[in-house]
């Protein structure tokens, strides 16, 4: 009896931690860390082409390399926190990885040695940074890809970890969790590529990264304190384990008849306890041939069942969770392929405009300001979308939430096509407008078209983003086993981390064999030149044919189906 008192205690005191009151740690240290990650990344194409003398088409291919290193890395993080250290000391042990990443390029900035000498680009003298120089460049970006690696995958799920999803009024807040982290997300993003920005082009590269960096060494110290007040789940195993013993017993068992009945196949809640803390998966019948696994033979009828020849019923169901997720997952690839855009070949675009604020004014909008029109149209979305169209539209669905998420992620999916089709558009309209100046062969002077012509292709991301990225981030944490949620996490990730791939992929293709004989190709320095325009409606056609196969997924998916535990029941049970 003793004993049960003091679990029923420990119980307790555990459901006192996390809740709200850890929000504005969690939120706090978002804000900081993304005013440093964003201002360290937003602008970076203007670095490596104005001060490490890159050439634009190496310049985009670098940045959406490290933006798919750095988004492929998450996986080990996820690996880390879900399997052995947990998410709060990965999320903290990353974020030193990316100060001293960012500490690095700090000083690359600040002391000339570590830079080519300043030149006009693409002057006849204007010479490219040295390998070693460059090495400092890469040993940054690596370092700060590692930082994500920890950060990314963990932030998320360590915050709608601090609601307990038994809790019907907390689970609530758990939807609401991932707009408003969103909304933080996109406020300190909107500081950092105006502020910032502006910082690095007008004041200095010193400053203007230092200052991210300075941000970064907050986002930590802010985390750190709200530990004792955090809602900590204890890492339970290598979730990539049980998935492969699931595998393995299936294939192992492949002859064997199934049972006629899914009751006759195995299951042990004590021994699925830490990883079913708030329900049970329970049997379905697709993707059928890995209930195998869970088929009870004579020699597996021992006290300790060998977990490479049988498995329970839940872990049969969290692999066939993961693997049902795979299509809805690949979806979201491209969607990054298009607004990867917005940080290259968009920023060049805005260069080369007429960037003043009001006609007779001298202030000229930074290029990589003008994101700030995708993140003020995230931000003011999401806010109508929480406070307006939810309770709207629950009231036809029924749902707490208002859409699902597939309703919100095919929203955006639609809106993104929209956006990359604007852009060509506006593409071709900057170059008639050039051709009509004579500036076709001068790069270097300012198109006279006014930059806003840009906003809406980046207002059009933004909407869309509120809409598929936080649409694509609740399925991968809610369809998720909940053992899984760093690592589904990380999946999300990854689909960023195959976008920016793609992208890269993309334009290596489009460089190669839209080549002339003359020089020219579709994606030159020299935009005016270029057909931008046409690869803009490459992207949107491949968008639509995403979005056809978007729809037959939905239409095919089957929800993950769980047993939710009461636990005030359990709690009033164990006393």
């Amino acid at each position: 009896m003793e004993e049960k008192k003091e679990n029923h205690a420990i119980a307790r005191e555990e459901k006192r931690k996390g809740g709200l009151r850890t929000m504005p740690f969690i939120f706090a240290n978002e804000v900081a860390e993304k005013i440093a990650v964003v201002g360290f990344s937003t602008n970076m194409i203007s670095y490596l082409t104005q001060q490490l003398h890159m050439p634009l088409a190496k310049a985009a291919n670098t940045l959406t390399n490290f933006g798919g290193t750095g988004s492929l890395t998450p996986l080990l993080g996820a690996f880390l926190a879900d399997a052995y250290i947990g998410r709060f000391w990965t999320i903290t042990g990353a974020s030193l990885f990316y100060q001293i990443g960012m500490i690095i390029l700090t000083l690359s900035a600040s002391l000339p040695r570590l830079r080519p000498p300043p030149c006009t680009p693409n002057g006849p003298d204007c010479k490219e940074a040295l390998p070693w120089q460059l090495a400092i460049l890469y040993t940054s970006l690596f370092l700060n890809a590692i930082g994500a690696g920890g950060y990314r995958p963990c932030i998320v799920a360590f915050g709608a970890e601090q609601f307990d999803e038994t809790d019907p009024k907390e689970k609530t807040k758990t939807w609401s969790f991932f707009n408003w982290y969103y909304f933080g997300m996109g406020v300190s993003m909107l500081l950092a590529v105006t502020v910032v920005v502006y910082i690095q082009d007008n004041v200095g590269w010193g400053w203007g990264l230092g200052i991210p960096t300075v941000a970064m060494a907050v986002s930590v110290g802010t985390f750190a304190v709200g530990y004792p007040m955090y809602r900590h789940l204890e890492p339970c195993g290598s979730p990539f384990t049980r998935l492969v013993q699931v595998v393995v017993a299936a294939i192992k068992k492949r002859n064997i008849p199934m049972v006629p009945d899914s009751k006759y196949l195995y299951e042990n809640d004590q021994m699925d306890a830490e990883i079913s803390l708030y329900g049970k998966l329970v049997h379905t019948n697709q993707l059928s041939f890995f209930d195998r696994a869970a088929i009870i033979t004579e020699s597996d009828k021992s006290p300790t069942p060998n977990l490479w020849r049988l498995s329970t019923v839940h872990r049969v169901e969290e692999l066939k969770s993961v693997i049902r997720m795979g299509p809805i997952w690949a979806a979201g690839i491209l969607i990054i392929t298009a607004s990867a855009q917005q940080s290259t070949f968009s920023l060049q675009q805005a260069r080369t405009m007429d960037r003043h604020l009001l006609r007779n004014s001298t202030f000229q909008i930074p290029p990589g300001s003008m994101a700030v029109f995708t993140y003020l149209s995230m931000v003011v979305t999401i806010t109508v979308y929480d406070r307006l169209l939810v309770p709207f539209a629950r009231r036809f669905t029924g749902l707490d939430r208002g859409l699902t998420f597939l309703q919100r992620m095919g929203i955006g999916f639609g809106i993104t096509t929209l956006a990359t089709m604007t852009a060509g558009f506006v593409e071709a309209r900057r170059k008639h407008v050039a051709a009509q100046a004579g500036l076709l062969d001068s790069p270097g002077v300012t198109v006279p078209m006014p930059v806003f012509w840009l906003v809406p292709q980046y207002a059009l991301h933004g909407i869309a983003e509120a809409f598929t990225s936080i649409g694509h981030l609740e399925f991968m944490y809610d369809q998720a086993p909940e053992s899984m949620r760093s690592t589904s996490t990380a999946l999300f990730w990854m689909s960023i981390s195959a976008g920016s791939y793609i992208s890269t992929m993309l334009v290596s293709i489009v460089h190669k064999y839209s080549a002339q004989p003359d020089g020219s190709n579709w994606l030159p320095d020299n935009l005016n030149r270029g057909k931008l325009d046409y690869f803009y409606w490459l992207i949107t056609l491949l968008e639509g044919l995403n979005l056809i196969y978007y729809l037959v997924c939905v239409k095919y998916y089957t929800y993950k189906p769980v047993e939710i535990k009461k636990r005030e029941e359990e709690l009033k049970n164990s006393v």
